[in-house]
């Protein structure tokens, strides 16, 4: 609901921006020429995902590794890493928040082992596990012209290293904060069977084919939406009573909408030339860090998607633009609302009466933060 505000305000904001002239027509239609499939991308997949949850194959997948651990803690544990990761990776990290997070906070409790270190995995390798591919991050997605649109693959070329270190630290970390709790063992869960078994294999089948498609080079919006209308008939015809409305992440559109639209009006009035001289310029390793410590500390102070579209006019070139994605992605760890997934994050754990020590993961999210990301700028410049 306060997302759903906030975007209503910036929106307002960009009217009266709009009507005083500060934002111009052709400014506009650019704008949303650029957003609108970055958007739509989001629709669908939030779509495909919550269908895929209704289907169970997020709680197939949990109940699965449980049974894969063997009855040993720290097994489990790295599998809910692999899992993460390859959610975060191929569905976005608002996906893994918002669907892995209760699974992970049931398969602990199932477990009786302490819910934390498992939900502390899910929303930190949402952040920083999300530099990989286009589909991972929304800021990923709007980085793609300015580096030339490069296929999905020549993407993940370009930032492999730093993603790499985005998901080591993050592990390493959780793994030696948490080594008593991990170090255990439990008793696996009972085989459970899926409520509806032709929707299960639809939503396992639609997923499946969706993941190669998405790194396939077609823009992904494009199968993303055929992969929701997919399900959608599916649903229709099986479970009519789980399509409705809200399943169309309306909050969320008006907030990234507002964002956009504020920024852009921002940008209109010189707030690239401010900026330019906050994060300098030059692609020298000190030059790198000091514009991803900057994006860091702006997606700290605000958010990362309006961090990153405020400081992508002062980016310039490619390095320099990935060096602002590490920022803004594996830099927002401190406040909860650093990011949208974090938010989402501790949305279904209060949801689940799961308390979180925001202390806590501020200073653990603020040490990670800076370890995590001077390394994967230095990565990026070391590794060819």
């Amino acid at each position: 609901m306060r997302t759903a505000v906030l975007g209503a305000v910036f929106l307002a904001v960009g009217l009266v921006a709009f009507l005083t002239g500060v934002l111009t027509g052709p400014e506009l239609v650019v704008l949303v020429e650029r957003v609108a499939p970055v958007l739509g991308f989001v629709v669908a997949l939030t779509i495909v995902a919550e269908l895929a949850a209704e289907a169970g194959l997020f709680a197939w997948l949990a109940r699965t590794c449980s049974r894969f651990a063997g009855g040993r803690v720290v097994v489990l544990w790295l599998l809910v890493v692999v899992l993460a990761v390859l959610c975060t990776v191929f569905l976005s990290l608002d996906t893994t928040a918002v669907l892995l997070t209760p699974v992970v906070v049931l398969v602990a409790r199932h477990a009786g082992l302490p819910v934390m270190p498992f939900a502390l995995t899910t929303v930190w390798l949402a952040n920083c596990a999300s530099m990989l591919l286009p589909v991972s991050n929304l800021t990923n997605l709007l980085a793609l012209g300015q580096l030339g649109s490069p296929a999905p693959l020549a993407f993940a070329a370009l930032v492999a290293p730093a993603a790499a270190v985005g998901i080591v630290v993050p592990v390493a970390a959780i793994g030696v904060r948490y080594r008593r709790q991990l170090a255990g063992r439990f008793a696996p869960p009972e085989p459970d069977e899926a409520d509806d078994p032709v929707l299960f294999r639809v939503a396992a089948l639609v997923t499946a084919l969706l993941v190669p498609a998405l790194v396939s080079g077609v823009e992904v919006w494009i199968p993303a939406a055929v992969a929701a209308a997919v399900l959608v008939v599916a649903f229709a015809v099986r479970r009519p009573a789980v399509l409705r409305p809200g399943m169309v992440p309306w909050s969320t559109l008006l907030f990234a909408g507002g964002l956009f639209v504020v920024v852009e009006a921002a940008h209109s009035l010189g707030l690239a030339d401010l900026l330019g001289s906050v994060v300098g310029g030059g692609d020298s390793l000190p030059d790198l860090l000091r514009l991803a410590g900057g994006g860091a500390a702006a997606a700290n102070l605000a958010n990362n998607l309006p961090a990153y579209l405020a400081l992508e006019p002062v980016a310039g070139s490619p390095l320099r633009l990935v060096a602002l994605l590490i920022g803004v992605n594996i830099g927002c760890l401190v406040t909860p609302w650093a990011s949208l997934a974090t938010l989402l994050w501790h949305s279904r754990l209060t949801a689940m009466g799961v308390e979180v020590s925001w202390p806590r993961v501020i200073l653990g999210g603020l040490a990670v933060a800076a370890v995590a990301v001077p390394l994967a700028m230095l990565a990026l410049v070391v590794v060819p």
